[in-house]
């Protein structure tokens, strides 16, 4: 495959005003101006007129595939309300990837998702990162788990108030998190004992804390459900407690305390910033959030949270970041590398690399661009 006569988004060099990216099997071969374009290319030519190439869109946080479409009871399979703590929950195990929104994401050059559990419980399960093309899911993933999901704030209070049962506060919801993850640091140190004393018995198996426990060992990031400043807070302060690596998702209130999270060196997955501010932990909602994080140092990525906002208006929402203040390249790159990076899969997407899968989108304006259209879609060097 190869693509002529675009602008061409790298996303870790220069924009190339008039450039080409030549694919070999699933990966990126060369991407350069169009004067050192292969000349007697064997194999397929797509021909940008003009248009741009970046890679494919990275929705770093949402639910799809958790939601069906147009379903009610039947379909939601993302939120576990019977359980305040459910970390042995996987993602995997209810996206149905032939709901109509995965063929929407594609036809919006959304490529790579961040999938998983709801809000409802306070330990909410593991996210899944998979390519959206697919029927199989087991063969759309890029990586599972790939985070563990925390919630924080409203949403665990409401869903549990409403049962009479714990946690009503935010005091209950830190405590159980904290209680679990504590929990997972024993049950570690006791199957650590056991395999150097032959003596010793190992603890009985426990799927919670087997799932916790890649956790508190810092291999697997949590990813914490935060709109409040105060409640970012907690979730930083407990991540520090354990020794996790921590992502804040929403980050409502980060435009509040943006030197703080940079100190501390904590990304954002800011957004949705396209809807109303429908519960109050949303009153300070404003589309300068992720400018404001991005210029004190914060690593910032922007999402959806499908079906909070349909998936093919991930484009739009970074957009809107642009009207919000963030230069264009930047909210491109929200989207694309800095997405990428914050879910600790740059290695391998996010950027126009030799070496890199040959996701790629080919738009006839600029990405951000209401009133573009997609041109053409790679997924793994495959036109879908």
């Amino acid at each position: 495959m190869l693509i002529i006569n675009g602008t061409v988004h790298t996303m870790d060099g220069p924009v190339i005003e008039n450039g080409f990216v030549a694919v070999s099997g699933s990966k990126i071969a060369k991407v350069g101006p169009m004067e050192d374009c292969p000349a007697n290319w064997e194999g397929e030519v797509i021909d940008a007129q003009g248009g741009h190439i970046c890679p494919g869109f990275i929705d770093a946080h949402c639910h799809l595939g958790m939601f069906g479409d147009a379903l009610g009871f039947e379909g939601e399979d993302g939120n576990e309300e019977t359980d305040p703590c459910t970390p042995q929950l996987r993602a995997i195990d209810a996206v149905n990837p032939l709901d109509r929104c995965f063929s929407e994401a594609r036809a919006a050059g959304v490529t790579t998702v961040l999938t998983g559990p709801g809000s409802a419980n306070p330990i909410a399960g593991q996210f899944a990162a998979l390519k959206t093309d697919g029927r199989w899911v087991d063969d759309m993933v890029v990586r599972a788990p790939v985070s563990m999901k925390l919630a924080l704030g409203e949403n665990p209070k409401q869903v549990y108030h409403h049962r009479d049962e714990t946690p009503v506060t935010r005091m209950a919801t830190a405590a159980i998190i904290r209680e679990n993850l504590r929990k997972a640091v024993e049950y570690g140190e006791k199957l650590d004992k056991a395999a150097q004393d032959e003596d010793t018995d190992p603890p009985d198996y426990d799927a919670k804390l087997e799932a916790l426990l890649p956790v508190v060992r810092g291999e697997l990031p949590v990813h914490i459900h935060a709109h409040r400043a105060d409640d970012i807070a907690t979730g930083v302060r407990i991540a520090k407690e354990f020794g996790l690596k921590c992502v804040i998702v929403h980050g409502t209130e980060g435009h509040l305390i943006p030197e703080l999270l940079a100190g501390e060196k904590i990304p954002v997955i800011t957004g949705p910033a396209l809807g109303d501010r429908c519960k109050p932990e949303l009153a300070n909602m404003t589309l300068e959030n992720p400018i404001i994080l991005q210029r004190v140092g914060v690593e910032v990525a922007i999402c959806t949270d499908h079906p909070e906002v349909p998936i093919q208006y991930l484009p739009l929402c970074a957009a809107l970041a642009v009207k919000g203040g963030m230069d264009e390249e930047s909210a491109l790159a929200a989207i694309t590398l800095s997405a990428a990076k914050i879910a600790g899969l740059d290695g391998m997407l996010g950027s126009l690399t030799p070496g890199k899968e040959a996701d790629m989108v080919v738009t006839d304006r600029h990405p951000l661009e209401l009133l573009g259209g997609v041109r053409a879609v790679l997924i793994g060097g495959r036109r879908i």
